[in-house]
């Protein structure tokens, strides 16, 4: 008799994620033929550097094709360590013991959760945050705690706002600045606020810094230029959106070494050491510097022309209202009673997928049914052309 598969209580919540299930509906009805824009994916559409796919041949050659140790080759972890070096403020230096080099910063994220949470710790969500925070909560089987940002703040959260959220059993909290999905920045005051709240109620901060160089208007902060210690940061990076290099996997977490320890025993059992060639590449991104810096700014141009000119394309609707972004590459839009619609979000996914073959996130997928979430990370005329859809479709109901 066939084995009947019953999740285990593990993943027994697991949603699939919403963000693939988008992009994975889009290929198929491309491949159908079907002429889709696809403005679901949050991946840069410009090749890696050239300097940084040469310096990954030469490193093949070199015989960059083995083990490394599971935090990462040590040249790296000094790369990243002198790049947050030059951020911060706390007065004592960075170390490569505090660094652990991971496959793509999604697995330092859940590395992070795990060694950090578990069952009956609470963790602090801003939301509408990306989806898969939710997902590793509850994977490191903590409770996802919610806090809803306000329109009239960009959807961010405050300080006190966080504080009003906690309960006896906070844990910590989940940050991202820019933020994925609404591009929302957080000021310098702004951080420093709830990290001080956190600071003084012992809470974990891990702030996933992914976007912070796709800024548009002023930059965006590390919490390393603005917490007086970290001794309760984990912070997030990696070279996937600044440099475009998604495909290439390299992520990494700075942490107390305590936690650094604890993260590297925990990747040693699960993936162990990120590709080694890989880890070559990303270290001619961070020590390449003008080479790098020249990529990235080029990059960001491009990203802060594109979200000029989509947002010039929903103004022309004057009753859609977005969040308008100061980082990262995507639009927030507000679609709430569409069509009457429960998950309005959801219902205009569909329906703007289905009649204007335009793809996009449900906000659902970001804990706020009433909106949805576009990339303009595609080709500009694409973008405009996919926005235009999309507030045509809002507009007509």
């Amino acid at each position: 008799m066939p084995l009947s598969f019953q999740p285990s209580p593990n993943i027994a919540r697991l949603k699939e994620s919403a963000t693939l299930a988008v992009a994975a509906r889009s290929r198929a009805l491309k491949a159908q033929g079907i002429p889709v824009i696809d403005l679901g994916a949050g991946e840069p559409d410009f090749d890696t550097p050239a300097f940084i796919r040469e310096a990954a041949a030469r490193a093949v050659e070199a015989g960059a094709t083995r083990y490394t140790n599971t935090e990462g080759i040590l040249p790296l972890r000094e790369a990243i360590a002198a790049d947050a070096n030059r951020l911060q403020v706390q007065g004592v230096p960075v170390t490569p013991a505090e660094v652990v080099v991971s496959n793509g910063s999604k697995q330092s994220l859940y590395n992070a959760c795990v060694c950090c949470f578990g069952p009956g710790d609470d963790v602090l969500i801003p939301t509408p945050s990306w989806t898969s925070y939710f997902e590793m909560v509850e994977l490191a089987r903590a409770n996802c705690v919610a806090v809803p940002g306000d329109a009239a703040n960009e959807l961010k959260v405050t300080a006190e706002q966080l504080a009003s959220a906690a309960t006896p059993r906070t844990k910590g909290l989940m940050l991202c600045s820019p933020s994925n999905p609404t591009g929302a920045v957080y000021s310098a005051s702004e951080l420093s606020a709830i990290l001080e709240l956190a600071a003084q109620r012992g809470w974990w901060v891990i702030a996933d810094e992914i976007y912070r160089r796709i800024a548009y208007e002023g930059g965006a902060q590390s919490v390393l230029e603005i917490a007086s210690a970290r001794d309760n940061l984990i912070v997030i990076n990696g070279v996937a959106k600044a440099y475009a290099m998604t495909g290439w996997r390299i992520g990494w977490s700075i942490a107390p070494v305590a936690v650094s320890k604890a993260m590297t025993a925990f990747q040693g059992h699960t993936t162990s050491n990120a590709a080694a060639v890989s880890q070559h590449a990303a270290l001619a991104a961070l020590t390449d510097l003008d080479r790098a810096n020249a990529a990235v700014d080029e990059m960001v141009r491009a990203f802060r022309t594109r979200r000029d000119a989509v947002m010039q394309a929903l103004d022309a609707f004057p009753t859609v209202r977005y969040i308008r972004p100061r980082g990262a590459f995507y639009l927030y839009v507000n679609v709430e009673g569409f069509r009457g619609a429960d998950d309005p979000g959801a219902a205009f996914a569909a329906a703007v997928l289905d009649e204007h073959q335009v793809a996009i996130v449900p906000g659902s997928a970001f804990g706020t049914p009433g909106w949805i979430r576009a990339s303009y990370a595609t080709r500009q005329d694409l973008a405009v052309e996919g926005l235009t859809r999309v507030a045509r479709c809002l507009t007509a109901g």
